[in-house]
């Protein structure tokens, strides 16, 4: 019996020998690594960054452009006020010293006894006609008095109306004209900074593998949009049209669009007239609640009104066209894949 439990004991301590040397001699199980940085995906992230950052400092450039425009406006406003109030005030002037000169002479033919009342005239009459007539003649010479009189006071008051106008107007164009030329001053140093960003862009772009650039790439979308029979159609139909088209800053006609180039551009087509940056075309038309957006209304990108860098045409609810960035064409895609920083609506018609 002893001898039978030391072999069973050997064989329990053989199999548990021959399990350890099983383990210890099997290859150790592999352990899940965290992947290595993928150069080419690091390539990509630091080209969109920096087509993000550019297309802030174009959208700005756009917007100083914008401004300036509207302050040429009120200087061309404020020049032609001026003109006109000028001119005014010149025939006022001319008014004024001929109606003065006549009540100037009716007066000294009063002091000289030319005006009589009717009981003079009554009692130095010598006849029933006779008072007629210089009763006649007395009601004609207050008549044209009173006449010059009113005239002359319109013509002072008109001078006096227009010198004040022209001040303003003077006054708004100095104003105008110096806003506009320290917004020029603006736009050239933007234009700067824009082309320093565009060039670490196309730096970076060069540096992209034929996968990354792949990804850059959208199929041209076959379906079929309608917007709203008018303006909205005409404006979706127009920027379907132009998918494939490249992406330029500042660009706004076929070949090449940057974002509010292509809206303002497919707008124009139906004759409605939008401002050219993002963030002055949001302040056209009225809200309408994400979600309950139709075809033709406009999709704003950003945290405020104050930061919006990027807007696009819907073309359906959920929908949209765009010119996005530097090395993308224009494109459809989702509402939120123009931005995951979606803002606002707006409907610019209907």
């Amino acid at each position: 019996m002893a001898s039978q439990r030391l072999k069973r004991g050997m064989r329990g301590a053989l199999t548990a020998s021959a399990i350890i040397a099983m383990v210890s001699t099997s290859p150790a199980p592999a352990i899940a690594q965290p992947p290595s940085g993928n150069t080419e995906s690091d390539a990509l992230k630091k080209y969109n960054e920096l087509n993000k950052q550019a297309e802030v400092v174009n959208e700005e450039l756009n917007k100083a452009k914008d401004d300036k425009d509207a302050k040429q406006a009120e200087l061309d406003k404020a020049t032609a006020d001026l003109t006109a109030a000028n001119q005014a005030k010149d025939a006022a002037a001319a008014t004024e010293e001929q109606f003065r000169g006549q009540v100037e002479n009716l007066s000294s033919a009063s002091f000289r006894g030319a005006r009589f009342n009717k009981l003079s005239a009554l009692l130095t009459g010598t006849s029933a006609q006779d008072f007629l007539d210089r009763s006649s003649a007395l009601n004609v010479l207050a008549t044209d008095n009173n006449k010059a009189l009113t005239e002359l006071h319109k013509a002072v008051t008109t001078a006096a109306d227009s010198a004040t106008k022209a001040a303003d107007a003077q006054k708004r164009a100095t104003e105008a004209r110096d806003a506009a030329a320290k917004l020029q001053a603006d736009i050239e140093a933007r234009g700067k900074d824009l082309q320093k960003q565009i060039n670490e862009v196309k730096s970076a772009a060069n540096k992209l593998s034929a996968a990354d650039k792949a990804k850059l790439n959208t199929p041209k979308d076959t379906g079929a949009y309608f917007g709203p029979p008018g303006a909205a159609n005409t404006a979706i139909q127009a920027a379907l049209s132009r998918q494939g088209d490249a992406y330029v800053w500042g660009g706004a006609s076929p070949g090449g669009f940057d974002c509010s180039g292509l809206t303002s551009w497919a707008y124009k087509q139906a004759a409605v007239s939008l401002p050219r940056s993002s963030r002055a075309q949001y302040t056209v038309g009225k809200a309408v609640p994400i979600g309950q957006e139709i075809a033709g209304d406009l999709a704003f990108y950003g945290s405020s009104a104050g930061s919006i860098h990027h807007v696009a045409l819907v073309i359906a609810p959920g929908k949209i066209v765009h010119a996005s960035t530097y090395g993308k064409p224009v494109a459809v895609t989702t509402l939120r894949g123009g931005g995951s920083d979606l803002f606002a609506i707006k409907r610019v018609v209907g």
